[in-house]
């Protein structure tokens, strides 16, 4: 990794229409604007050569290796959070580095379509936010973030993921594309329950493959509606419950899967109903869905 010096002012950020900067990340704490000593820019160089700070909870925020850690446990020695296992999962080193050299090939199984299509099935439905600011929530090891940077569709796009070796292997795929390494291109570790983001700040937010691995699937739709802008768009990617990853896959038996998964800690597969009805919760509209045996691509809009 390239090494950089701080700048030597701390400049106050405040959120706009038309930006590029970082105006829209926030305290995962108090959800206040931080303030921002280094550089302006999204790219990985300007993110590198900053730091960030709430006033308001006086906590600090830097890049630690290639990404800039803005979850709440930023910077604690002592203390370590365990979340479940099928989110610890994925902050295994081998299993960052198998997703994209295998792992993610086995969803077509299930039905995904593979990644060239998803992308171009998520960019129609981007398309009344074309040029906007993107969030990739879960984004693993980063394929469809680079993809998303590069299509230059958006005026920027956070790569945002609660593991720290899912963002390490995601700069190791940017740092083999040199115009990824200057664009418009950042890499966040942030909880999807606690987004660092200011509420109304963001265009666009994309979630491939990850709800059922959320913790709880309902705080964290309801944090991207809070970011989400008016007219917002929402896409996101999982599995639907099937026979083939759940023994109650069926309307009725939705307090025997509950139960299933909270005595297994097994992933939280849900049918269309009530990922449309988790949406309707959280106060986004316009819900629409495609689906293949167990894929489902869906999308909600903010009023």
């Amino acid at each position: 990794m390239r090494q950089y010096s701080f700048g030597d002012h701390w400049e106050a950020r405040v959120p706009h229409n038309d930006s590029t900067e970082l105006d829209f990340f926030s305290c995962p704490i108090c959800y206040e604007p931080l303030i921002r000593k280094g550089p302006p820019g999204l790219n990985l160089a300007s993110i590198y050569r900053s730091g960030f700070k709430c006033q308001k909870c006086d906590k600090s925020f830097s890049s630690k290796d290639v990404y800039l850690d803005l979850t709440v446990t930023a910077g604690t020695t002592e203390y370590n959070e365990l979340k479940p296992a099928r989110t610890e999962l994925f902050r295994s080193p081998l299993v960052s580095f198998l997703y994209e050299r295998g792992w993610r090939q086995n969803f077509n199984r299930s039905g995904f379509p593979g990644r060239d299509e998803e992308f171009e099935m998520a960019q129609d439905y981007f398309k009344p936010v074309a040029g906007g600011f993107l969030v990739d929530v879960s984004c693993g090891s980063g394929l469809f973030s680079r993809k998303f940077a590069a299509s230059g569709s958006y005026s920027a796009v956070v790569a945002l993921d609660f593991s720290e070796n899912m963002l390490r292997q995601c700069y190791e795929f940017i740092k083999q594309d040199d115009m990824l390494l200057t664009t418009n291109l950042a890499l966040v570790r942030a909880d999807v329950s606690r987004l660092p983001f200011a509420s109304g700040s963001i265009d666009a937010v994309h979630a491939g493959a990850a709800l059922h691995c959320w913790p709880s699937p309902s705080n964290a739709v309801a944090e991207v509606s809070r970011i989400l802008r008016s007219g917002g768009v929402f896409v996101a990617t999982t599995f639907l419950s099937s026979p083939l990853n759940t023994p109650f896959p069926s309307e009725s038996s939705r307090p025997l899967r509950q139960f299933f998964g909270q005595v297994t800690n097994s992933y939280a597969y849900f049918t269309e109903k009530e990922i449309e009805d988790l949406c309707k919760s959280c106060g986004l509209i316009n819900y629409t869905s495609k689906v293949q045996r167990a894929f489902i691509m869906f999308s909600a809009q903010k009023p």
